[in-house]
């Protein structure tokens, strides 16, 4: 298959330009405009893929966007690139409403145009998948959890910009007929995460000896999804899914930040023993405003429609992750260093927080 993914040097859409390229055979044409949260690096192995191929432009340019059709071809459109971090949304909310939705847009209008050129058994295999969070979903008690039928009730500009590009994909599919799927997925977690993220940034703090900064009390719940499962899931949603349908994605991992932060902790006292015990570096500061309580996925319909589940577990995957990052330094510490070595974003004063 010849898919188009937008984002795909970040972190959720390198995880997926690997998977595509080296587990799927498929031939893949990245589109990135390489801003802040972008890292070529991420994808620095498949420079040499003959099936591979990078495409430097900003998913608003139309211009841009129908010459990727044009000249790729492509069977399916996987979209990721997006703003994604919470707490830059509540700095400065623009950028999150022309990329996510402006981009987003401009992207289902180059789709419609290339998706009626093409003849009709290509038309009717071709796919627009608008890959999405739970955070539209908004926030959850201690109870329950988010379906695909759950109303849309974001808290940030962050997830209401999320929301606004999933009701414009779903209106394309309802209005114009474009083969539109949505997937809405939990937390990820994994190598090549943006350091200002709660995982990675609670791993590099802990290897320096730096507080471990937790929002209010560290009792807020998040499901985490390790990224190469996601990955899955969405190669296979792309291939099997129901157009005009959602789907959620979940890891079946509900943890309360603490417990992310302490279960990191007792990884680092063992691989980095000199720092321990890690816990003594944990810092409870300022909630962050608007912070969802809970979320959780009932990701039971792609299980059963689908056949999929993920493999990892949290531990194991937390294991891993935290592996990767004191082996990869080199990876990491430009991004770090970059962005003010994981200064608090999102209120008037600077803490030091991670976002979750």
């Amino acid at each position: 298959m010849k898919i188009i993914v937008t984002g795909g040097t970040g972190f959720i859409g390198s995880a997926l330009c690997q998977h595509l390229v080296r587990q799927s055979a498929d031939e893949v044409l990245n589109i990135d405009k390489l801003t802040y949260a972008a890292n070529p690096a991420s994808v620095a192995a498949l420079e040499d893929a003959p099936s591979y191929r990078f495409m430097q432009a900003d998913i608003c340019d139309m211009e841009s966007m129908r010459r990727a059709f044009a000249e790729f071809r492509p069977d399916a459109v996987m979209h990721l690139a997006a703003e994604s971090h919470v707490d830059r949304s509540i700095d400065a909310a623009a950028p999150f409403m022309h990329t996510n939705i402006i981009g987003t847009f401009t992207l289902l209008e180059a789709a419609r145009e290339y998706w009626n050129s093409l003849p009709a058994d290509r038309r009717e295999r071709f796919r627009f998948l608008m890959v999405s969070t739970d955070e539209v979903y908004g926030s959850l008690g201690k109870e329950g959890a988010f379906s695909e039928t759950t109303p849309y009730d974001p808290s940030s500009p962050y997830s209401a910009s999320k929301a606004s590009a999933d009701h414009l994909a779903m209106a394309w599919h309802r209005t114009y007929g474009l083969p539109v799927i949505i997937t809405n997925c939990s937390n990820n977690y994994g190598p090549r995460q943006f350091p200002e993220k709660l995982i990675p940034l609670m791993i590099i703090n802990a290897l320096h000896g730096k507080p471990l900064p937790v929002y209010g009390d560290g009792s807020n719940v998040r499901d985490w999804l390790h990224v190469d499962d996601h990955a899955q899931a969405l190669r296979l949603v792309v291939e099997k899914g129901k157009t005009g349908e959602k789907y959620n994605i979940g890891g079946n991992s509900e943890r309360t930040n603490l417990q992310v932060v302490k279960a990191i902790c007792a990884i680092m006292d063992e691989l980095h023993p000199q720092g321990a015990p890690h816990e003594e570096l944990i810092r409870f500061v300022e909630d962050r405003p608007g912070h969802d309580f809970r979320y959780a996925i009932n990701a039971e319909k792609i299980r059963r429609e689908l056949g999929w589940q993920p493999r990892e577990t949290f531990e194991s995957g937390l294991r891993k992750t935290v592996e990767w990052y004191l082996e990869n330094e080199a990876w990491w510490r430009p991004l770090y260093q970059a962005n003010a070595q994981g200064k608090r974003r999102g209120v008037l004063a600077n803490s030091g927080v991670a976002q979750t």
